[in-house]
C-alpha cells in the first residue's frame, strides 16, 4: 500500500466547543452556511459526466479498493458505491444541517464496521482522499468542459467549500490542505503514490461492464467511453482500459457536444428541483443503509 502523502494543515478557525451544548450543531451550522459556490457547481449536470472518474481514482487507492470488494455487494449491485456516495454528496450540498448531521451520523456508523487489513472505513485520510476525487473531477469537468480555467477565485472557493463534505464525515478542515495549491499538490503526490492492484480492476471490471445491466449496454458504452477520457493517463492505462485513436476521436466528439449543450442551455434549464433530489437521495441513503444492517445480520 503507498505511504499516505503528508497534508499541509491550517491554523483551525475559531469555533465553538463541539463539546458543550449546542456545540456540534453550532459548528455544522457554521460550516453549511457557505455553500453557494458549491451548490453553483454541483447543480450542473455536465459535473455528473465525471463520476466515473471519481469512483476509479478512489479504487486506484489500494485500501479503497479492498475496503470496496470486502465490504460491498459490487457483483450484485456494482453502481451502488457510486450512487450512495453521489446521494451523500447531495445531502450535504443542498440539505438542512439537521437532515445533513442525521445522514452523516449514519453513514459514520455503517463505516465503524468497515475494517481489514491496512483499512478502516472511518479513517480520516481515506475520508480525504475519496472527497478529494469528486472536487478534482468536478473540477476537472467545470476547467475542461465548462471553460472555467480562467476563474481561480471560483475554483478556490469551491475548493474550501467542498471540504466540508469530509469534515462532516471525520476530517476536519484543519487536517485538510487548506487551500487550493496545497489541494493540488496533494493530488499531484497521491497520484504518483498509488498503484492500481487486481483487486481494483476486479471491481472496476463489474461496475464498467456489469453482467446484471445488460440492458443498459448503450449508456454504458458512453459511460466507459467518458470515464476513460477524463481519467489521468497513468490510471488509464493501470486500470487497463482501451484507449485507441478512434475512442479517442469518439469521446472528443461526445464531450464537445456536451460542452455545447451546456454553453447554449440557459441555466435556469439545468438547474434541478433541488428539494425533491434531497429527499430522494435521503430515502435511498436510509434504504440502502437498512439493507446493509440487514445483509449483516443475516450474515
Amino acid at each position: 500500500m503507498p505511504a499516505t502523502p503528508r497534508v499541509p494543515t491550517e491554523r483551525p478557525a475559531a469555533r465553538p466547543n463541539a463539546g458543550s451544548p449546542g456545540g456540534a450543531e453550532d459548528r455544522l451550522a457554521a460550516l453549511l452556511a457557505d455553500r453557494d459556490v458549491l451548490r453553483t457547481l454541483a447543480s450542473e449536470p455536465l459535473v455528473g459526466l465525471a463520476a466515473g472518474r471519481a469512483l476509479l481514482m478512489q479504487l486506484a487507492h489500494p485500501a479503497v479498493a479492498r475496503g470496496v470488494a470486502e465490504h460491498s455487494d459490487f457483483a450484485d449491485r456494482p453502481l451502488a458505491r457510486l450512487f450512495g456516495t453521489l446521494d451523500f454528496l447531495l445531502i450535504t450540498t443542498y440539505g438542512t444541517p439537521d437532515q445533513v448531521a442525521r445522514v452523516a451520523a449514519k453513514v459514520r456508523g455503517i463505516h465503524t464496521t468497515v475494517r481489514g487489513d491496512g483499512y478502516t472505513g472511518n479513517d480520516p485520510d481515506l475520508q480525504l482522499w475519496v472527497n478529494a476525487t469528486l472536487i478534482d473531477s468536478a473540477l476537472h469537468v467545470h476547467e475542461r468542459l465548462m471553460r472555467g480555467g480562467d476563474d481561480p477565485d471560483f475554483a478556490e472557493a469551491y475548493y474550501r467549500q467542498a471540504r466540508i463534505v469530509a469534515d462532516v464525515l471525520g476530517c476536519p478542515l484543519e487536517s485538510q490542505p487548506p487551500d487550493l495549491a496545497a489541494f493540488r499538490a496533494y493530488m499531484a503526490e497521491t497520484l504518483a503514490e498509488l498503484e492500481v492492484t487486481g483487486t481494483a480492476r476486479e471491481v472496476t471490471a463489474a461496475v464498467l461492464w456489469p453482467r446484471r445491466l445488460r440492458a443498459l449496454f448503450p449508456a454504458l458504452a458512453v459511460f466507459r467511453l467518458v470515464t476513460a477520457a477524463l481519467l489521468p493517463d497513468e490510471l488509464r492505462a493501470g486500470f487497463g482500459l482501451p484507449w485507441t485513436p478512434a475512442r479517442r476521436r469518439a469521446a472528443g466528439a461526445l464531450l464537445g457536444t456536451a460542452a455545447l449543450t451546456h454553453r447554449v442551455t440557459p441555466r435556469p434549464l439545468r438547474r434541478p428541483p433541488e428539494r425533491l433530489l434531497v429527499r430522494l437521495a435521503a430515502y435511498r441513503v436510509d434504504r440502502t443503509l437498512s439493507a446493509r444492517r440487514a445483509r449483516r445480520r443475516a450474515g
